[in-house]
């Protein structure tokens, strides 16, 4: 009864969500921003626990998994202009992984956080089932894992758009690579309201980051947390 229950109310309040945010396009008002807060309130008055929540919706958690593979449509559709840019795509992304993996760790030092905590926000720039993956073969704790990589793509959802406008960034290519790179899954889904190519690369994106950043869990982040 209360997997049905979360279900439910998990679906009503995002469609409230996508409701407000379509008629207020204000940043605040973003439907994966303003679901959770919505959830949280009515989960509140209900006195259902955080713990308990999580066990009734687990399940959709699980779907996070074929919904990234469902990711691979606009990718097979457009498989010509991918082989063409291929180069670009891995140097952009590897790129970005850095800067990602980099800025975290420079802003742990800043802030003087603990090694458990470092080693649960390095994976924020991935999408979640990976980043999850990463944070426990680090030492990690993956529900805190998916909390920063939700704020992160929260944010890169709604600010992404704002700054590829304020950079007069034009092509499919920088938009969608930015945006999945920038954002993973929120970044994907606003990719197709450009366009199925940006919505194509900004997949990519987002998964060469995932295969990339496996790799670094296993070499870098590793030798960055030796040094703090």
């Amino acid at each position: 009864m209360m997997m049905v229950t979360v279900t439910v109310v998990t679906y009503l309040m995002y469609r409230l969500a996508k409701r407000i945010g379509g008629k207020w396009n204000y940043p605040l008002f973003h439907p994966l921003l303003l679901a959770p807060i919505l959830l949280i309130g009515f989960i509140s008055v209900l006195h259902i626990t955080a713990d308990e929540y999580l066990d009734a919706s687990k399940w959709l958690t699980h779907m996070l998994g074929p919904a990234t593979v469902a990711f691979a449509v606009p990718i097979y559709k457009n498989l010509p202009v991918v082989k063409k840019y291929m180069s670009t795509i891995i140097i952009s992304i590897t790129s970005g992984t850095l800067v990602a993996i980099f800025s975290t760790f420079a802003l742990s030092k800043l802030f003087h956080l603990n090694v458990e905590f470092i080693t649960s926000i390095m994976p924020r720039s991935i999408t979640t089932p990976i980043a999850i993956e990463v944070s426990k073969e680090i030492g990690g704790l993956p529900a805190l894992t998916t909390v920063f990589v939700i704020i992160t793509g929260v944010i890169g959802g709604v600010v992404g758009p704002s700054v590829i406008k304020w950079l007069s960034i034009q092509t499919p290519i920088a938009k969608g690579l930015a945006l999945g790179m920038g954002a993973h899954g929120c970044g994907t889904n606003k990719a197709l309201e450009y366009g199925e190519k940006e919505a194509t690369f900004s997949s990519l994106g987002m998964i060469f980051a995932a295969w990339i950043t496996l790799l670094w869990g296993a070499l870098l982040i590793p030798a960055l947390i030796n040094i703090h």
